[in-house]
């Protein structure tokens, strides 16, 4: 049997599933991974850029960066991936997806119920005061770089290195994990920690494990029933369309 109407079938008998994705679902949206050859770490190495303490340091170099990043990426929309992960909410069958990017692609798509594990870029958060505001209302603005109504220099609300993962997302990822039937993979070799032991915490309460993705993972042979090699923005709407089939067929 093809391995996607396989894959189909027990979507939707089960349907009781959560997600898992990272950067090689916004690939084809035109944002590079981070960590690949050509990633963006390759050109900017994450010692330098990565970590609070350099933002407390030079915060003026790292909207540079940031900056560069947002004229590069920024425009940047939701592909067919995105929005078959959105199609399968609405059917019912994805409960959630926890995702380890910061794009927002995922709620752009119509995904109601998104966990942004390392935060996101609509927002900006002062880690002096605590005030947040969205992106493109901070109280003042000199040379692209924004500022809090206390004086200093807002940061992004996405996690650098050396901050402490949204506590509230964790924990949610986590029970999300635990309850699903079902725990897809998808764009990501699932490496970084914390969000690495998602997939095994939904291994150990019973779920089956269906991996999507270009390449193996250390994943791959270890907890994965299910693996769909490709593109996560060609496999997902195959899905979307065989259980379509599948529903329309009784």
């Amino acid at each position: 049997m093809d391995r996607i109407r396989k894959a189909a079938e027990i979507l939707l008998r089960k349907k009781n599933t959560a997600v898992l994705t990272g950067s090689g679902i916004s690939v084809d949206s035109g944002i590079p991974t981070f960590r690949c050859s050509q990633g963006i770490w390759s050109q900017y190495p994450p010692k330098e850029y990565a970590f609070l303490k350099n933002f407390k340091k030079d915060p003026v170099k790292l909207w540079r960066f940031f900056n560069r990043l947002a004229d590069e990426f920024g425009h940047a929309r939701p592909n067919a991936g995105h929005f078959a992960l959105a199609e399968l909410e609405r059917m019912g069958i994805v409960r959630s997806i926890a995702t380890q990017n910061i794009d927002a692609l995922h709620q752009e798509a119509g995904s109601r119920d998104v966990l942004e594990l390392h935060g996101n870029s609509r927002l900006l958060r002062c880690i002096f005061c605590g005030n947040v505001y969205e992106k493109n209302h901070p109280p003042e603005v000199i040379d692209r770089i924004p500022f809090c109504a206390c004086g200093k220099i807002l940061k992004p609300d996405f996690i650098l290195f050396g901050e402490d993962l949204p506590d509230q997302a964790m924990k949610k990822a986590f029970q999300e994990a635990k309850q699903a039937s079902i725990y897809i993979i998808a764009g990501t070799s699932a490496d970084v920690a914390p969000a690495n032991r998602l997939p095994y915490r939904a291994k150990s309460r019973g779920a089956l494990i269906m991996e999507i993705n270009t390449g193996q993972t250390d994943l791959t042979h270890t907890i994965v029933d299910i693996r769909l090699r490709g593109s996560t923005s060609v496999i997902l709407p195959r899905l979307v369309e065989e259980i379509q089939l599948l529903q329309s067929t009784g």
